[in-house]
Order: C-alpha cells, then sequence, then structure tokens
C-alpha cells in the first residue's frame, strides 16, 4: 500500500481479496501496510488491485514461504513483546537459566538480568529430554515462578511450549512461545500456535535446511500470527568438540531473504560454557538481532544443562561485549547512511 494509504483502503483491498476466494494477510509497517495472500493455487492476476486506492504496486511472490519474504516486505519487522521489542535498533538479550528450579534460584538471576539492562527472561518450565527420566521441568508451577519475575522484575517472559495444552499455559503467564528445534516441524502445533496472538520464537531444527526453517515460519504466519522471530541454536554436524555446530552463516542468509529477526542461542549452540562468549560475540557481529543466553548461580548444581550455562558474573562480562559490538555497529550503520 501507499504510504499515505487510509483504513478505507486498506480494508478494500481485503475485501477484494475475500471475494476471490483467498485468505489477506495485512502486516502494518512503520512506513506502509503490506497485504499478502495465500490460499491461490496459481498465479493471481495483478490487474485486480492495481488500480485500487492506496495501492502502490502489485507483486509476485514466487519463492514457496510468500509472507515472511522481502518481496512481501522490504522493511525489517520489529516484533514487540511485553514492554520491548526484537528486530529494532536495540540489541536483544534474552537471559535466565535453562529449567526453572526454585524461586530463589530464579530470582537470584532474574536481578542480574534485569540489573545488567536486559529486557527478556528465559527459563524452561517444560523440558523436553532425550531421556524420560531427567528432569522435565516444574510445569505450571515453573510457569507461576516467572509471572512473579515479570511483576517484580519487569521483564519480559520467553518460554517453551511442547503441545497445545503448553501453548494455553504459556499464553496465560508468558509473554513469547518459544518452539524448539525438537518441533521446528511439528506442523500441527506451529498451525495452533500461530492461531495464538502471543509473539513465537522459532528455534532451527537440528538438522533443518535454511528452506526447512523459513517454511516452518510460513506455517505460523499462514495462520495469521505474524509477530515471528527466528532462532538458531545450532545443528548435528560430524564434529565432536561442542555439542552442536553454531551456524551463523544463516544469519545473513535469513537477513538476505525475509523481514523477520533472527536471534542466535550460543549456549545451545556449542554446550561449553567458555564457547558461549566467543560465539554471542560472533552472533552480533554478523547481524544477529540479539542473544538467548543459558545463566545459573550455580552451573555445577543444575538439574539441566549446567555444562553451557554462564555464571552471573561471566553473563556481566558478555552484556558488556555484545552490547559494545552493537554499538560499533550501529554508528558504522549510520556513517554509511549518511554518507
Amino acid at each position: 500500500m501507499k504510504a499515505d494509504a487510509v483504513q478505507e483502503d486498506i480494508d478494500r483491498v481485503l475485501e477484494v481479496i475475500e471475494k476471490l476466494g483467498f485468505r489477506p494477510h495485512a502486516m502494518p509497517g512503520a512506513s506502509r501496510t503490506a497485504i499478502g495472500i495465500t490460499g491461490n493455487n496459481g498465479s493471481v492476476d495483478p490487474a485486480h488491485f492495481e488500480n485500487l486506492s492506496g495501492v502502490a504496486e502489485a507483486i509476485r511472490v514466487t519463492k514457496p514461504y510468500k509472507l515472511i519474504s522481502k518481496d512481501l516486505r522490504p522493511e525489517k519487522s520489529v516484533i514487540k513483546i511485553g514492554n520491548s521489542s526484537i528486530g529494532g535498533d536495540e540489541l536483544a538479550i534474552i537471559a535466565g537459566p535453562c529449567a526453572i528450579e526454585t524461586q530463589e534460584q530464579v530470582f537470584k538471576v532474574a536481578e542480574a538480568v534485569a540489573k545488567s539492562g536486559a529486557k527478556f527472561f528465559r527459563g524452561g518450565a517444560f523440558k523436553p529430554r532425550t531421556s524420560p527420566y531427567a528432569f522435565q521441568g516444574k510445569g505450571e508451577d515453573g510457569l507461576k515462578i516467572m509471572a512473579e519475575v515479570r511483576e517484580r522484575y519487569g521483564l519480559n517472559i520467553v518460554t517453551e511450549a511442547m503441545d497445545e495444552r503448553g501453548v494455553d499455559l504459556v499464553e496465560k503467564y508468558g509473554d513469547c512461545i518459544q518452539i524448539g528445534a525438537r518441533n521446528m516441524q511439528n506442523f500441527s502445533l506451529l498451525k495452533y500456535v500461530g492461531q495464538t496472538r502471543k509473539p513465537v520464537l522459532l528455534k532451527r531444527g537440528l538438522s533443518a535446511t535454511l528452506d526447512e526453517f523459513l517454511l516452518a515460519a510460513e506455517y505460523i504466519m499462514a495462520e495469521g500470527n505474524y509477530d515471528v522471530i527466528l532462532c538458531e541454536r545450532g545443528i548435528r554436524t560430524f564434529a565432536d568438540h561442542a555439542r552442536n555446530t553454531m551456524d551463523l552463516s544463516i544469519v545473513p542468509a535469513v537477513n538476505r531473504l525475509t523481514h523477520l529477526p533472527i536471534i542466535i542461542d550460543p549456549s545451545h549452540g556449542t554446550g561449553r560454557n567458555y564457547m558461549v562468549n566467543p560465539l554471542a560475540r560472533a552472533g552480533v557481529a554478523v547481524g544477529a538481532d540479539g542473544l538467548i543466553i543459558e545463566v545459573h548461580p550455580c552451573p555445577e548444581e543444575a538439574l539441566c544443562d549446567g555444562a553451557q550455562a554462564l555464571t552471573l558474573d561471566q553473563y556481566a562480562e558478555l552484556y558488556a561485549q555484545v552490547n559494545a559490538i552493537h554499538e560499533i555497529l550501529a554508528k558504522e550503520e549510520m556513517s554509511i547512511a549518511v554518507s
């Protein structure tokens, strides 16, 4: 749509799309609204829309993913989560323990996260573990503790849902629904979370290609939820020096193809405490919009993934370093734009 298009213009386009038997997807942006069309089995004649009031241009999208494509929306999406956002000028840091264990543990980490200046708190109430005998999380009780974190420290809650019941509970207590790597291609779950109106953090599958990753996001958006953040969390390769292989090349690839923001998870991406900070710095340097970091007051006592958790002091050091890199890049981008 044109920048000066009014709501009546947008509503008229939506009406025409529906009368043609297709599904419209209106996505307001900073300067203009983009309207995607799905449900068509073949090409749609642009002449249906080109002469409608407020329409700037009608663009054919030839890629298998439509709604996430830059063809539809050239400008970067900024996803609002609670009282903050991901994808804008500020580097988003999502930090907290792998699993919610006790209120004391959670509050100690939350206090450090809030003090650092971060706006988001992560924690697992439902834990998909390889072994059925490993700690599976505290469930709804864990979500209640995180809701207390929001009230006490003003942090926005990001936490994983593993099934439809979990989605409903995270909607109730949290601010952003995480879909983990193991569920990236759980298409019924993707459709279900696409019908919610909470932002979704979608993690890349253990061996997913770029197209598979992007099409998983398309599943969510096709159901009407356009607030999707992508997350690279490492993929499985032949390498054994780290838990996974952190694929930083996907960040510029995603930024070239889609308007969605992408963050990286160097904790799961490496599985090694000493690797988290270097890979976090590298992720920011290649253009990630944020980081999701595991932090624990006593990693050696953690019930889940203690080997990759940072101590509170290590987290503070990481926060300062990655923001310093982000500021340098922001100044360079501003200098290039001015010149």
